[in-house]
This record gives structure tokens, C-alpha cells and sequence, in this order.
């Protein structure tokens, strides 16, 4: 590798032989520039974050403004309008009684105060026991310790961690009356050591992109709420309009104890994650006891640039059709993937909103895929047997159909090969 790389330990890549990666110099609109010259059409938006593309003009005002005047201020015994204007936007955009916003600095650590409320709201109610959180198989939450207990334990890239990760309970997503029955009996069988349910609702997302029915993810709603059990829903892939409507949990007409946001909130510019509890939920805190508070926070939380970019980013969802882009972007992913259907070597062709996925028969050699598809002038990092595109909203029609054509030509030919 050349050597000012040397010192780099990059993300889900084993070093040893690894290809040495692409330089980025700038980005714009949705195009990342290398080094070289060359321009990549980014399929991505750079992990599903870029939703108005790169260095959209409105946030980049906002991070100026708020660089000159505070960029950051501890939010222990602190506060700033930043931080409380975009809780009360977030609040009043949520549906129910979402009200009560906690901020930290990914999604992964959006998962962990999650998972910590929800079991230390029995710890305060004085139940003890209910420690154990109930997920879904294909599912993923995250990369740090308490996220990857609830990562499917035997096909997620966490399974080795086995040993040393809390032991949760899984189940199948209920998609029928059988898979429905099982998860009933699971949460009556446990639900003296169960503190809550986590669910990625409508896809789950590093899992394998796979696909469920709003009626699916309503079921989950039902039997928590029949078994007693607070739900959490990890929207850190599917919110800010990536499945066609601002939540995936619209289009449930479900309202969860727990909601994890990230990823797009700041509009891809900076880090920032939120878990945002019901009233309900943060009652079971609300206390004269200083044990019964819940002792997280992150020293970077409620960072002022990244709740000025997030603040931005919601004017764009106000001002500009970003829906409706993104329900434009599925018809065209819909029409353009689907050729590709019965083809040998390919699977499955599935889509939802802004969201479009090729699955193969079997895994492909992933380096050469990647290079067929950088080849073409496109950036997009395909995993396992699967092969997505999920570009920012603002993404323009000649830059889409580009992205569509070279993501079919490609796994047209690494499925045969």
C-alpha cells in the first residue's frame, strides 16, 4: 500500500492484501472527485448520509455561522439553541409522544443508550430480572458491545464476539400466521427477562438490505404491546425519507416507545445520533432518586456545528420535495433493476423506496465487482451476495439512469462469470 497509508486501520477490511483505496479530493452534488481526476457517481450517499447530496449550500451556511459564533460547548450543566431547537423539531416531526430527545455521536451509541433505557426503566420500576432484549435474525444495530448482542448471531459479521456478548434472544420476523405464532409464544415463554423488543423497521439494512411489509412491522408493535414490552425502532438506515415517507414507521401508523435516529440527520456533513424516548419512558427517570438518572453522555453530545447541520438539513425537508424525489427515485430504480430478475446468478431484485437491491445466487468476488463498478465511473460498496444502490434524494435523472446501467451491466456480468 503506498505509504501514507501506513498508519490507517480501515473499516471491515482485512489489511493484510488489502487494495489499496481510492483517494477522494472534494465532493459535489453527487459526485466524490479523486485524486486522479476522475469523477465517481456515488450510489451510496457515503453510507445513506448525503441525502441532499454533497455540500448542499444551505448547511454549508450554517456550519459557517455556527464555526464563527461556537462550534462546541460541553452539554453537561450547558445548553444552546442548536441543540434545543432541533429536539423540538424532532419532537413535533415524530409521530406520538416522541418527545424526549437524547443526543449522542453515532448510531451504534444511539443503540447503546436504547438498550440501556430500556433496561434500566425496570431496574427503576423495581422489577428485577428484565434484562435481555428480544431482535430479529439478518437484523443489524450497530458495532459496539451492546449493538452487537442484538446483531443476528449467526450469519452477522459479529458472530465471533459470541462468547463475550450479552446473550439476547432471536427470533423470525413474523411474515406469516407461523412465524407470528412463534414470536407470540417467544415473548410469553420470556417475558419475565425480556426488557424490550429492537427492530429495524420495513429493511434491515447491513443485515442484507432484505425487505419487510409494513403489516409485518405493525405485528411486532401488537405483540409488544400485548406482552408489555417497550419497542425500539432502529431508523438510523431508514429515516429522513430513504423508504418514501420522513419514518419508516409511518407506514405502520406505529409509534414506538424508543426511536434511534443518525446516519442522515446531519445531511452527511457530521456526526450526530439521537434515541428519543416517549413520555412514558422518560417518566420511569423522572425521579427524586440521582440513581434513578441515566448516567450517559458523551463528550461530544449535542456537538453545536452538528446540530446546526441537522437543523439545515430539516429546513431542506421542509423547503425542497425531498418525498417525493425519493418515491421518483424508487419508480426508476423499480423499472431499471428489474430486467435483471430470473437472469442466472441472480436471486432476487427488490426495491422501496430510494432504496434499490440486486442479490446474487451466490457471494461474487466482491474487489472484482468493485472494480467493474469503479470502472464505470460509479461508487458503490457492495456485501456478501448483495449488491444496492441508495443515492442521496437530490441525485439528478442522467446521474441515476448512469448509476442504474452500470449497477446492472456489472452484476449481469459477475453473475456469470
Amino acid at each position: 500500500m503506498p505509504a501514507r497509508d501506513t498508519h490507517l486501520w480501515r473499516p471491515y477490511t482485512q489489511m493484510k492484501g488489502a487494495i489499496p483505496p481510492l483517494e477522494a479530493v472534494r465532493t459535489h452534488g453527487s459526485r466524490i472527485v479523486l485524486a486522479d481526476g476522475r469523477e465517481l457517481v456515488d450510489g451510496i450517499a457515503s453510507w445513506w448520509t448525503a441525502v441532499h447530496g454533497y455540500n448542499h449550500p444551505h448547511i454549508r451556511q450554517a456550519l459557517v455561522a455556527q464555526a464563527e459564533a461556537m462550534p462546541h460547548v460541553m452539554f453537561g450543566g450547558l445548553t444552546h439553541a442548536p441543540a434545543e431547537r432541533l429536539a423540538a423539531r424532532l419532537a413535533a416531526l415524530l409521530p406520538g409522544d416522541l418527545d424526549h430527545v437524547f443526543f449522542t455521536d453515532s448510531g451504534s451509541v444511539a443503540v447503546e443508550v436504547a438498550l440501556k433505557m430500556a433496561v434500566q426503566l425496570w431496574i427503576n420500576r423495581g422489577v428485577p430480572g428484565r434484562t435481555r432484549i428480544l431482535a430479529f435474525r439478518e437484523g443489524y444495530h450497530g458495532d459496539t458491545l451492546g449493538a452487537m448482542s442484538v446483531c443476528d448471531p449467526e450469519e452477522g459479521m459479529h458472530r465471533r464476539f459470541g462468547a463475550y456478548l450479552p446473550a439476547q434472544l432471536f427470533c423470525d420476523l413474523p411474515r406469516d400466521a407461523g412465524t407470528t405464532a412463534a414470536l407470540d409464544a417467544a415473548l410469553a415463554r420470556h417475558r419475565g427477562e425480556l426488557a424490550a423488543v429492537i427492530v429495524e423497521p420495513l429493511v434491515q439494512g447491513a443485515g442484507g438490505m432484505r425487505m419487510h411489509t409494513p403489516e409485518t412491522l405493525a405485528a411486532i408493535g401488537r405483540l409488544a404491546r400485548r406482552h408489555g414490552l417497550p419497542l425500539i425502532l432502529d431508523e438510523i438506515f431508514t429515516g429522513f425519507g430513504r423508504t418514501g415517507t420522513l419514518f419508516a414507521c409511518e407506514q405502520a401508523g406505529l409509534v414506538p416507545d424508543i426511536l434511534c435516529l443518525s446516519k442522515a440527520l446531519t445531511g452527511g456533513t457530521l456526526a450526530l445520533a439521537a434515541t428519543v424516548a416517549s413520555a412514558e419512558v422518560f417518566a420511569g427517570f423522572w425521579s427524586d432518586d440521582p440513581a434513578a438518572a441515566l448516567m450517559h453522555g458523551p463528550t461530544f453530545m449535542a456537538n453545536p456545528l452538528a446540530c446546526a447541520a441537522a437543523n439545515a438539513s430539516l429546513d431542506l425537508f421542509e423547503t425542497e420535495p425531498r418525498l417525493d424525489q425519493a418515491r421518483a427515485i424508487g419508480a426508476r430504480l423499480a423499472d431499471g433493476l428489474e430486467p435483471l430478475r430470473g437472469r442466472p446468478g441472480i436471486r432476487d431484485v427488490r426495491t422501496l423506496g430510494a432504496i434499490g437491491v440486486v442479490q446474487f445466487g451466490r457471494a461474487p468476488d466482491l474487489a472484482d465487482l468493485k472494480r467493474r463498478l469503479v470502472a464505470r465511473g460509479t461508487w458503490v460498496r457492495p456485501f456478501g451476495d448483495i449488491l444496492y444502490l441508495t443515492p442521496a434524494l437530490t441525485i439528478g435523472p442522467a446521474d441515476l439512469d448512469h448509476l442504474i446501467a452500470s449497477v446492472a451491466a456489472a452484476a449481469r456480468e459477475c453473475a456469470a462469470a
